[in-house]
């Protein structure tokens, strides 16, 4: 199932030393890195992502409220990936506290540049990738191969099994077949997503937890 992180993920803050122990064990490959962060909107970018067994598809997933209630009324992108190379991860996740706000910045591998860069070379391997966004977008060049635009949701397949929330002739952006699955490579990835999953083998270097006083908006 993986680890989630919900809306009191910053009640840990007294415990910035158990996060620092968690991460360090990450980082060496001493825990299993599935993982996903859920409960409420959150910055996930990278200087670039290159990806295989590519699908999209939209839907319309529960939404926690503050109050512990969930709605379906915001229509999202569902994004999977088989298989993932990522140039780098900065994941921020704001919070208020007693009416004080505070960041949580997760990172790896290489730092995650404000302007991304014109070529990038990815050092974070990931497989059975999951993004749920309200915005997904790529700063530079994106190329895409493989790929059938408008195929119906229920239709589009990533490590063969369908996009969860997929609604039969729903929009879908799916494979044209062959070996591999459609392809796309993303220059600066920006998103602002409900969900990340990493449902599959997380191989990345130099993971970071950390808790910061304020709205942070860079790693």
């Amino acid at each position: 199932r993986g680890t989630r992180w919900g809306r009191g993920a910053l009640a840990l803050v007294p415990s910035a030393l158990a996060i620092g122990v968690l991460g360090s064990a990450l980082a060496q490959g001493a825990l299993a890195a599935n993982f996903s962060v859920t409960g409420q909107p959150f910055t996930l970018t990278s200087n670039g992502v290159e990806g295989s067994g590519f699908g999209a598809i939209v839907n319309t997933p529960a939404v926690g409220r503050p109050d512990g209630s969930t709605t379906t009324n915001t229509a999202m992108a569902r994004v999977g990936f088989a298989s993932a190379g990522l140039a780098g991860l900065c994941g921020i996740v704001h919070q208020t506290i007693a009416g004080v706000p505070y960041s949580l910045l997760l990172t790896g591998g290489q730092k995650v540049a404000a302007t991304p860069p014109t070529a990038f070379t990815t050092d974070i391997d990931a497989s059975n990738l999951y993004i749920q966004a309200t915005e997904l977008r790529a700063y530079g060049k994106t190329t895409l191969q493989n790929a059938v635009l408008g195929q119906s949701a229920d239709q589009v397949t990533v490590a063969g099994r369908p996009l969860t929330g997929a609604v039969p002739g729903g929009f879908g952006l799916g494979s044209a077949g062959g070996e591999g699955g459609s392809s796309i490579k993303l220059h600066g990835l920006d998103a602002t997503a409900y969900d990340a999953e990493m449902a599959g083998a997380l191989v990345l270097p130099d993971l970071k937890i950390r808790v910061v006083p304020g709205t942070a908006t860079t790693c």
